[in-house]
């Protein structure tokens, strides 16, 4: 009787102490699936989540220096002093009270000692990488670029940039500008109306004497021939200039930080006040604040 009790009473201890382990294995498991960060929800009101950072602007409209590519427009040729460069009053970096350049309107006094003129009269699409590279030594945070013009003013219609190289070659300007500046804004503008400004310009016959010496002659040379070899021969220039604008606007699209003037230079209606009187031509003083204009409005717009 007695030996029969202690069996089952050592039976029902061992019964015990096998549900007790069982449970405990089993508070253990899933106390270490937490710790692992296992899919248990946590306690509720005990979430860290981090807030969302604010998106960055993709465009900056008060950038801090300003650095200048192009060609002879952006230098101010002839709008001072006959075929002579005036970077005084460039719409894009000058100093002049006249123009109130770019640099003026976004920088105020800082202008002088924040932006730089890179631009040089007679670039072409191709001389854009190496101006690039020259100003991204300031590290600016807006490089404006002004260049084409000079592309389609050749010799003949011929010589002209071909539309597939002038894509290549501001590809090319704009991968290096990636890469020595990858956080600055671009603003490109469009090549003016070259068919426009001929129409203006020949009405005077100083202005048609000098450009005998050599300022774009596929477009401005025989400047009172009419005849349907030299209308087409301007029409030609003005659908290159058309073909290059669309590179342009289509170049610049496919990069976050880059912005057109939209055509608005293109589709500016210059007249004789804006010409030069030298070479009536090449933008004058008035001309160049009218630039500037146009360019101020383009890049503080809230959206292109």
């Amino acid at each position: 009787m007695g030996q029969g009790t202690d069996r089952e009473t050592r039976s029902r201890l061992g019964r015990s102490r096998v549900v007790l382990a069982a449970v405990t294995a089993a508070v253990l498991g899933v106390a270490g699936c937490d710790a692992v960060g296992g899919d248990s929800p946590g306690a509720s009101g005990t979430g860290s989540a981090r807030p969302s950072p604010k998106p960055t602007p993709a465009w900056d409209t008060s950038p801090e220096s300003i650095a200048a590519v192009g060609d002879s427009i952006t230098r101010g040729f002839d709008a001072c002093t006959i075929l002579s460069d005036c970077p005084d009053v460039s719409w894009a970096t000058g100093g002049s009270a006249e123009v109130d350049s770019l640099a003026v309107r976004l920088l105020g006094t800082k202008a002088a000692s924040r932006s730089w003129n890179y631009a040089a009269t007679g670039a072409r699409m191709a001389d854009l990488s190496g101006q690039v590279t020259r100003a991204a030594v300031h590290e600016p945070e807006l490089v404006t670029v002004m260049t084409g013009a000079n592309d389609a003013c050749r010799t003949t219609t011929d010589a002209m940039t071909p539309v597939a190289d002038f894509r290549a070659q501001f590809e090319d300007a704009m991968r290096t500008l990636r890469r020595k500046l990858p956080k600055a804004q671009v603003f490109v503008t469009s090549i003016p109306d070259l068919k426009r400004l001929w129409s203006e310009g020949r009405t005077n016959p100083l202005g048609k004497q000098v450009w005998k010496l050599g300022i774009c002659p596929s477009m401005l040379a025989d400047a009172d021939a009419v005849d349907s070899a030299a209308t087409l021969r301007r029409n030609t220039v003005r659908d290159r200039v058309d073909a290059y604008n669309e590179v342009l606007r289509d170049v610049c699209a496919k990069d976050r930080k880059c912005r057109t003037d939209g055509g608005a230079v293109h589709a500016f209606r210059f007249g004789t006040d804006q010409l030069s009187q030298w070479d009536w031509f090449h933008p004058s003083v008035n001309g160049q604040a009218r630039l500037a204009e146009i360019a101020y409005r383009a890049v503080t717009a809230k959206k292109p």
